[in-house]
């Protein structure tokens, strides 16, 4: 189709390989000395490196209730020297696309990982890439780039520490395959469990995940109490790390995404409503991201006038822009040919407190979630980088320095 959007203007890009969820990982692997890797963050030298990474932090967030969290507070107070103290997602500012980013140390238009669900050409129909992933596509075909892990694995130990659901998961395969799993189901299992693992080599890169602030977003809302109760757990859990990992370890702690919280009145069902979707074959990703895949035999005229549908229905509340305009605009990096189909020919992306399902591939409870996310706005795509320095166990602190695997 002809693009009519080619002035149409759009948030800019995330700062891919620059100052981005992608260069975390990469960051600290190269901050411990191991070759290869870029330290893109000016992370200072170190021998463990503890990558935290709390699903449904964002900048704003983590600001607005600082109060909540006395110690992260106090770090980012004490300064960072030249290491920024905040990132940007990836695009959309969904969990998939922002945790292969982290996991690849690639954009998405690389690795592939272009939304909560998306069209797989091949198969002729929508694939979630998060928890449903489909049988019979197989996540090391779908996002072949190697891994940070696998790569750092061959100088150094690896391990990654998160929930045991996610041991075996596709989204372990396709993103973060290539460490030593350990799996707890709490939070204070996690940091007994990375403690001990930190302790039992001199050199290490872990990644700690945890995922109960996002949950607590998602079903209440980001300013509720119960988020507010996660965070303050969040707190903890880091101040935890901080003193029992051990001493002279890096800690990173940032986000895959922020959250706007949407009003019942603003989740709309935009399948009942027929000039939104004419011409539509395929509707998939977030309800703050939709990807609108169209008929082949559509006419570019035909295009054209469901753009401007879409925009008139909407007004500001929304961008609406072809694939061809969010390629071109860098909102996935460098794409692809493989990954170019798996875009919609139309994306809608929230601008306001709005939220966009269609009811005939989603079940009804999914519009009483109130927390959200996946669009370009701030809130949305920037997440902190905090820093913290383990002052724990003299008895597992360093005794030497060694970048290569026993």
């Amino acid at each position: 189709m002809a693009d009519p959007t080619a002035h149409y203007e759009l948030p800019k890009p995330p700062a891919y390989g620059k100052q981005s969820i992608a260069e975390v990982l990469e960051s600290g692997a190269a901050s411990i000395g191991l070759p290869g890797f870029s330290n893109k963050l000016n992370l200072p030298p170190a021998q463990r490196v503890c990558v935290v990474l709390a699903d449904g932090l964002g900048r704003s967030m983590l600001k607005a209730k600082g109060a909540h969290t006395p110690f992260i507070r106090a770090a980012l107070a004490a300064g960072q020297g030249s290491v920024p103290t905040w990132l940007d997602a990836a695009f959309p500012t969904t969990t998939a696309a922002s945790l292969a980013s982290l996991g690849t140390a690639k954009e998405p238009g690389k690795h592939g990982m272009v939304g909560y669900d998306v069209l797989d050409p091949q198969l002729g129909r929508v694939v979630n890439m998060l928890g449903n992933w489909d049988a019979d596509v197989d996540p090391t075909t779908w996002q072949p780039e190697a891994t940070v892990f696998e790569r750092a694995s061959q100088h150094t130990e690896v391990v990654t520490v998160s929930l045991p659901q996610f041991a075996d998961s596709a989204m372990t395969k396709a993103a973060l395959r290539g460490s030593k799993f350990i799996g707890r189901g709490n939070s204070h299992a996690r940091t007994q469990a990375a403690a001990e693992a930190m302790a039992s080599s001199p050199n290490m890169l872990m990644y700690f995940y945890t995922n109960e602030l996002d949950k607590a977003g998602h079903r209440h809302g980001w300013r509720s109490e119960q988020w507010e109760v996660q965070l303050e757990e969040l707190d903890h859990t880091i101040k935890r790390l901080a003193t029992t990992l051990p001493s002279g370890t890096t800690i990173l702690l940032t986000g895959d995404h922020g959250m706007v919280d949407v009003p019942e009145s603003q989740r709309i069902d935009f399948s009942a409503e027929p000039e939104l979707i004419r011409g539509v074959r395929y509707t998939a990703g977030e309800p703050r991201m939709v990807h609108l895949y169209l008929e082949p035999e559509l006419d570019p005229a035909a295009a054209e006038a469901l753009l401007g549908t879409w925009r008139t229905r909407f007004g500001e509340k929304i961008w609406a822009f072809t694939r061809q305009q969010a390629i071109t605009a860098g909102l996935f990096g460098l794409v692809q040919p493989r990954v170019i189909p798996r875009i919609g020919d139309i994306m809608i992306a929230a601008r306001e407190e709005l939220a966009l399902y269609d009811t005939r591939r989603v079940r009804p409870s999914a519009m009483d979630v109130v927390g959200q996310h996946g669009s370009l706005t701030k809130a949305e795509r920037e997440v902190p980088l905090v820093m913290f320095t383990a002052t724990g166990n003299p008895k597992t602190s360093p005794k030497r320095s060694h970048t290569s695997k026993r």
